[in-house]
């Protein structure tokens, strides 16, 4: 495979700089062109010679190498990369970029460049969590650049926490991201995720127990794969899907009004815990206790989201996804609930509170398609995610 794409890679010197050999060898199988960048305290940790090898081109390492600069070679370095990648992004790195600074080749490549820039930091987490480091970080993400992780984990000084670096496979997947690949590149996919909060009065309202944890993490296996994901969410607890368009709502009304707007799709993913019912004549002011007792709630349907986007017609999604959590006879009410509502695909779970899987970070789930009910093993719900990714690939491709 040959993707015509070029990096320029500009390694930073620090111990993590041993996992970009293998990001090298990662980003060459899927038909990049990488042009390595060594700063001098990089070659502390790997050698030019290693990485040319790897890279099967010259390694640049002087800002005044006279046969490169005689053609401004810096410039050109830097410009004719379709994108930048930093990894190891030190702290130091990082730094010289927010400011401005441009005192070898590294910084300069960086300042003299409008090609888009995608970093992997790697520091102390102390360095990372650093009122200085922050503000950099800060200042870099508002100048437009890209980040890939950092991640928890063990450090080389002993310590534990944010700042390791990305694994390469990781790195790959930010660098398809940013360059707007993967084999469902075009494809737009709308998923909903979160619970609906349903106000009583200013202070209280009707809600669930979802945490979001797996809408947000299909959104992003299917970021992955390149799609254009309008992403939906309810007041969810798990972190917004980087990549993905975020649309933030409250009511069951509200991300109705959303999810049509957003069409016409290709997929509808409905992963949201939606609210069944509302209260009719919400307070605008708080409700109090009083001597007449209990206030009486009267209840209103909501709006059947997944109903309205499986509704034949134009506008239909070629595929439509829900998902069906329950506590007792899961296929069977899950079933019913895929014709009742018109969709192609159910994906059901039981949430019995012995499960753990509402608000968890596992999932066991069967597939309910035309074929019958294909059960699941219990995975991670990241795992789970692209797993269903994977599958809405097949039936978009095949």
């Amino acid at each position: 495979m040959n993707t015509g794409r070029h990096i320029l890679l500009i390694i930073g010197g620090g111990i993590a700089a041993y996992k970009t050999l293998d990001l090298i060898r990662r980003l060459r199988e899927r038909g990049f062109t990488v042009t390595p960048v060594l700063t001098r305290a990089a070659e502390e940790f790997v050698t030019p010679l290693s990485v040319s090898a790897l890279a099967g081109t010259k390694v640049y390492r002087d800002l005044f190498d006279l046969t490169d600069e005689a053609e401004m070679g810096h410039i050109q370095l830097s410009r004719s990369a379709d994108l930048i990648v930093v990894a190891p992004a030190t702290a130091d790195l990082m730094a010289k970029m927010a400011q401005g600074l441009a005192g070898d080749l590294a910084s300069t490549l960086l300042l003299a460049t409008d090609t888009p820039v995608l970093i992997a930091p790697a520091m102390n987490v102390r360095m990372w969590s650093h009122p200085a480091a922050q503000r950099n970080i800060e200042t870099l993400r508002t100048d437009g650049v890209s980040f890939v992780g950092p991640n928890d984990g063990d450090m080389a000084c002993g310590e534990y926490g944010p700042g390791r670096m990305a694994e390469p496979l990781e790195i790959v997947d930010a660098v398809n991201l940013a360059l707007g690949s993967g084999p469902l590149k075009g494809k737009r996919i709308l998923v909903t995720s979160g619970p609906t909060h349903e106000p009583i009065d200013p202070v209280r309202y009707i809600a669930n127990r979802s945490s979001g944890t797996q809408g947000t993490a299909i959104a992003k296996a299917l970021v992955k794969l390149g799609a254009e994901v309008i992403f939906v969410t309810g007041p969810a607890d798990a972190p917004r899907p980087a990549g993905a368009q975020v649309i933030e709502v409250q009511t069951a009304r509200e991300m109705l009004e959303v999810a049509t707007s957003a069409l016409p799709v290709d997929v509808a993913i409905c992963a949201a815990a939606v609210a069944d019912w509302h209260i009719v004549g919400a307070k605008d002011r708080k409700l109090k206790k009083s001597k007449d007792g209990t206030p009486a709630l009267e209840f209103g349907e909501n709006p059947d989201i997944l109903k309205t986007l499986s509704a034949p017609g134009e506008a239909r999604p070629s595929l439509v996804v829900g998902f069906a959590a329950e506590t007792n006879d899961v296929i069977e009410n899950a079933t019913a609930k895929r014709a009742r509502k018109g969709c192609d695909w159910i994906v059901a779970n039981d949430v019995s509170p012995e499960t753990g899987i509402m608000g968890g970070t596992e999932n066991a789930v069967t597939l309910i398609t035309d074929a019958g009910a294909e059960p699941w093993p219990r995975l991670s719900k990241a795992d789970t995610a692209t797993r269903l990714a994977e599958r809405v690939k097949e039936a978009l491709l095949t």
